[in-house]
């Protein structure tokens, strides 16, 4: 794993230098396509999937594993946050990922909480960002340190944050990066729920109820052809009786722009929720059509 700035730009020169074709001439440079994937840590299978399809669309692969202390209320949460940088490692070098950018926060964030930021503005305050009000400007502000140090033409992430997805494309189109943005699916369980370091930690009973939120889901995407409050209404009743999930939002959103949609809005919508389950917060989302 490369620990720092000055490495990391040595190690894409001599990755692009040896990808490039000999065929290649002053007039003609044909250079490699490079993509980007950043991550914190606790790499899981969603991961895979996003590091195949980057694998499939470019000649090399970097990923970043940084814990971003910026997005987290306090000290204690950001040392809490889990780490398996063996594991990770593992699993980045058996899917044949080219550099790994495993950088301290003093590296990356050299004036700390005083760096210079990217903010997401007012969406930023919706959704996840009212009750995480800091995340999507600490998100934004090392997406594009990583997009500048890396210089990629493509950038994949997976779609169970379809937030984050819309924020970072909005930012690449805003400062003209030039990146192209790619979504994977969500990559989910036998259960039905996307896959992560949170599902392992809840009890046979917390389990069963963190499984009606994809089925929450399913019920508004079953209904999305009465109308937007019947849809809501149909994913509310399906978690009706279940005191071990405390919801945080349901919502039903326009894909161009993020913002709900109204009781007349017809054609493809975004069915977002987020509920904590024995202290664990859960995302998901699904598209659905309102007829």
């Amino acid at each position: 794993m490369i620990r720092t700035i000055e490495g990391l730009r040595t190690r894409l020169a001599e990755a692009r230098a040896a990808a490039r074709p000999t065929a290649a001439s002053a007039l003609s440079p044909a250079e490699p396509t490079v993509a980007l994937i950043s991550t914190i840590g606790a790499l899981h299978e969603g991961h895979e999937d996003l590091i195949r399809l980057a694998r499939d669309r470019a000649d090399i692969v970097v990923v970043s594993v940084f814990v971003n202390p910026l997005r987290f209320a306090t000290t204690a949460e950001f040392e809490a946050y889990p780490r398996t940088p063996e594991a990770d490692a593992a699993l980045l070098a058996g899917l044949g990922v080219d550099i790994v950018f495993a950088p301290d926060p003093a590296e990356l964030l050299p004036r700390g909480a005083e760096t210079t930021r990217v903010t997401a503005g007012d969406l930023g305050l919706r959704y996840e960002g009212r009750s995480r009000p800091r995340y999507f400007d600490a998100l934004l502000t090392v997406e594009a340190k990583l997009m500048q140090l890396v210089r990629p033409d493509i950038a994949v992430y997976g779609r169970r944050d379809r937030q984050r997805v819309f924020l970072v494309e909005r930012m690449v189109s805003d400062l003209f990066f030039g990146v192209e943005v790619l979504s994977v699916d969500t990559v989910r369980g036998e259960d039905g729920l996307p896959v992560s370091t949170r599902v392992g930690m809840l009890e046979p009973r917390e389990l069963a109820a963190a499984t009606r939120l994809p089925r929450a889901l399913e019920a508004a995407a079953s209904n999305a052809d009465r109308g937007v409050d019947a849809c809501i209404a149909a994913a509310q009743s399906s978690l009706m009786g279940e005191e071990r999930i405390r919801l945080d939002y349901l919502v039903v959103v326009d894909p161009r722009t993020f913002l709900p949609v109204d009781e007349g809005h017809r054609g493809p919508a975004v069915a977002l929720i987020a509920a904590t389950v024995a202290g664990h917060r859960f995302i998901d989302n699904t598209e659905i059509y309102i007829g």
